[in-house]
């Protein structure tokens, strides 16, 4: 008895929460809607949820590393690299499709795998702040994706490139989506039912006792900063796709949008909260107020101040909210 009841009270607590999440994207969905009709239009419901998937991807990146208590802020400039580098790789053998539409896919992935991997040494091995290395890496890959090609965007893919990445549909759904929705279940696997995941959540809530109890902390910390530089990967490998060339500037503001979308998701900053729906429902957000802004036609600057603001407003009701549930 005692325990239905226990399962009844986490089932409306979890639901609370997803109302929590999602309600406030529906209301300014619906206000901007209310002020311009082609907000609700099937066209940009469409262009709202291919949005969301790729930021979501990166946002998902991005909280494999708030669990940790950990923060990566050369996620957009690890974007743009692979963009760059993995383009310029895979010009050199433009005669043969697919080799390299193969040696674009794993180049992109090796190059992302190298950058967690540099970025999880210097913080798990060498005991730097995260914040002090991501941002080192941050200007590093800025340094370098500007160098490598001048700051233009790298061109001349092998014919029908894009109807391979872009173009081509499984059940009606484009493959890019097809393999987002993928890496988001095996990631949500991942968290949720391996020791590897739970390790994570573990570390970020209380890294004494994670070490106490066993867990190589910093063999964990390493693999999730791999697991984030990999995820940003694909991500930037599906987007170079999508934009048919290699763009120095295509990581842009996605640091900023990640950590917005990750708080407003529900994951924290001091470690421990947080999973895919939390990628899912901040992405979501962020995507319905950037193109509802758009549509509105809201200076870009403007748009800055109101993530900002969002960010800091989350932040306040996040600690607010933890510190009336200790007290209670």
């Amino acid at each position: 008895m005692a325990d239905a009841a226990i399962s009844l009270r986490s089932s409306m607590i979890g639901r609370l929460g997803l109302l929590q999440r999602i309600l406030p994207t529906l209301l300014i969905f619906a206000g901007f809607a209310a002020y311009e009709p082609n907000v609700a239009s099937a066209g940009n419901l469409w262009n709202i949820a291919v949005q969301t998937s790729y930021l979501a991807l990166f946002t998902l990146g991005q909280v494999v590393v708030l669990l940790t208590a950990g923060l990566d802020l050369s996620i957009g400039l690890t974007v743009s690299y692979v963009s760059v580098a993995s383009a310029l790789t895979m010009t050199q053998f433009i005669d043969n499709p697919a080799l390299a539409l193969a040696v674009f896919l794993v180049s992109g992935l090796l190059i992302g795998i190298v950058i967690g991997a540099f970025n999880g040494f210097f913080v798990a091995v060498v005991n730097i702040n995260p914040f002090v290395v991501t941002l080192a890496s941050f200007n590093i890959l800025l340094a370098l994706s500007s160098t490598i090609t001048d700051g233009f965007p790298v061109s001349g893919f092998p014919p029908n490139f894009s109807r391979l990445l872009v173009d081509a549909e499984i059940l009606g759904i484009p493959v890019p989506i097809v393999i987002i929705a993928i890496l988001l279940a095996a990631v949500a696997v991942l968290l949720n039912r391996t020791v590897f995941g739970r390790s994570l959540y573990l570390i970020g809530s209380n890294r004494r006792m994670a070490f106490t109890a066993g867990i190589n902390v910093k063999l964990h910390l390493l693999g999730a900063y791999v697991l984030c530089s990999a995820l940003a990967a694909i991500g930037a490998v599906l987007l170079t796709a999508r934009a048919g060339s290699g763009e120095p500037n295509i990581g842009g503001s996605l640091a900023l949008e990640t950590i917005a979308a990750a708080v407003i998701g529900g994951a924290r900053l001091r470690g421990g909260e947080g999973g895919v729906f939390s990628a899912i429902a901040g992405a979501l957000f962020i995507t319905v107020l950037s193109n509802g802004m758009n549509l509105a036609r809201i200076d870009g600057y403007i748009q800055q101040l109101c993530i900002g603001a969002i960010i800091v407003l989350s932040l306040i009701v996040d600690r607010l909210s933890h510190g009336s549930s200790r007290s209670s």
